[in-house]
């Protein structure tokens, strides 16, 4: 397997014996070069002595020799500058362009290497390299955790950045497609996301002072003002949005798209848009006050939101319910702050080149608990320690963009698993 063959050349895990060129020359591997992920040879600016003379220059990687042809390496100009030719099986010399012979070297993947492979492959288990967890250094556990969060900081900020985009580089706006996405808490979440990108927040504005129409607005455009239910309440709020719609030209979501299949009745789609529409009746330049709060608790302050009277006594039109505040609880709002508003500090302040925000939206995961689910869970039983939501952030990403896909060749804890049993 080629790929296999990089992560071995590229981590010098090498047979305990003298390297040499298939012509017998001894080779002695001083830098194995930088991977390229791009067109062109597998590593650059690799630094290898061959025969005592030392060679600057570029390494490419195959499981047949031959492949050098198969894919036109000898016909292509960009491939003249490799000092040396890799293969597991080398079944055929090769050639630069101008037809010099290039120096070629046979490298198997250890047996070991690969069984550890084929295992973490194969494993139908979470986390599959749970076995190894416990004896792994301290120092490798934390490297490893700090990188997975900053590439999900950047992978969040980059879905901040197309939401922004289709706001036309509105942040307020891009901040409340973003919070609406996240009041979905999962299994709504696109279904939130669609609905507010469908909202006409400027029409809206223009009724910022009335909470009865914003929940008009709310409603209507979720679709959710379609129907012909005998609730006085609910027909105010229809015969509202049929004038708004009407003087606005006000696009509806198709209502079919609410999920409420095991849901509790405090995260249906009615309760999650009251709340929401408190919110934007309460607060004004929510996406700035948000920024300028210093610790968790002020932001928990800013978007613990109410519901109007109507909402304390029901979890949906009509059906009347014991009478309940439905402020979101300490531990939606920490998802909230982990997914909104950390994730808000962190592009807005790449955005604006301010350190201070990007900071401030690392103290914020480290000081919020870890979250808790199943991910989590399997981690801790393996003997992972998870002390916040920074830990729990970067194990969800671990489990996403590594796990799930089998990328144990990108993994440090792959990594370490692999060269198991190694000597």
């Amino acid at each position: 397997m080629e790929q296999l063959l990089h992560y071995v050349w590229k981590h010098k895990i090498f047979p305990l014996k003298e390297l040499k060129t298939t012509t017998g020359l001894p080779v002695e591997i001083i830098d194995t070069g930088l991977a390229n992920t791009d067109a062109g040879p597998d590593f650059f600016n690799a630094k290898i002595k061959i025969n005592g003379t030392l060679w600057v220059g570029n390494v490419e990687i195959h499981t047949h020799a031959s492949d050098w042809y198969k894919h036109g390496h000898d016909r292509d100009k960009a491939y003249d500058s490799v000092i040396l030719h890799i293969a597991e099986e080398v079944d055929a010399n090769v050639c630069r362009a101008d037809g010099e012979p290039i120096p070629q070297m046979q490298l198997s993947c250890p047996d070991s290497v690969c069984n550890n492979f084929n295992e973490l492959q194969r494993a139908d288990r979470y986390p599959v390299c749970r076995d190894i967890i416990k004896s792994l250094p301290k120092l490798t556990i934390h490297s490893w955790m700090s990188a997975l969060q900053t590439e999900r900081f950047r992978q969040k900020a980059e879905q901040v950045e197309k939401r922004l985009e289709r706001c036309d580089g509105n942040w307020e706006d891009a901040f409340f497609v973003t919070l609406a996405r996240n009041f979905g808490f999962g299994l709504n979440g696109d279904a939130f996301e669609m609905w507010a990108e469908m909202l006409s927040l400027r029409a809206v504005d223009k009724y910022r002072d009335n909470l009865f129409q914003i929940e008009a607005f709310f409603f209507g455009q979720a679709g959710l003002l379609e129907e012909e239910i005998d609730d006085a309440y609910y027909h105010r709020l229809q015969k509202e949005f049929t004038y708004l719609q009407h003087v606005f030209d006000l696009r509806v979501t198709d209502a079919s798209r609410w999920r409420f299949l095991r849901l509790r009745p405090g995260n249906f789609p009615h309760v999650r848009i009251a709340q929401l529409a408190f919110l934007y009746y309460q607060e004004r330049g929510l996406l700035s006050r948000v920024m300028e709060a210093e610790s968790v608790k002020q932001v928990k302050a800013i978007l613990r939101s109410r519901v109007s009277e109507y909402w304390e006594t029901h979890y949906h039109f009509y059906h009347i319910s014991p009478c309940r505040a439905k402020s979101l609880s300490d531990s939606s709002l920490n998802l909230i702050i982990i997914n909104t508003v950390v994730t808000f500090l962190y592009a807005y302040g790449r955005f604006k080149g301010d350190e201070r925000l990007c900071e401030r939206a690392t103290d914020f995961l480290e000081e919020l608990k870890a979250e808790n689910n199943y991910i989590i869970r399997m981690w801790s039983e393996a003997g992972l320690k998870i002390d916040s939501a920074a830990d729990s952030q970067a194990l969800i990403q671990l489990k996403k963009e590594y796990c799930d896909l089998k990328k144990c060749l990108h993994c440090r804890i792959g990594y370490e698993y692999l060269k198991k049993g190694h000597a």
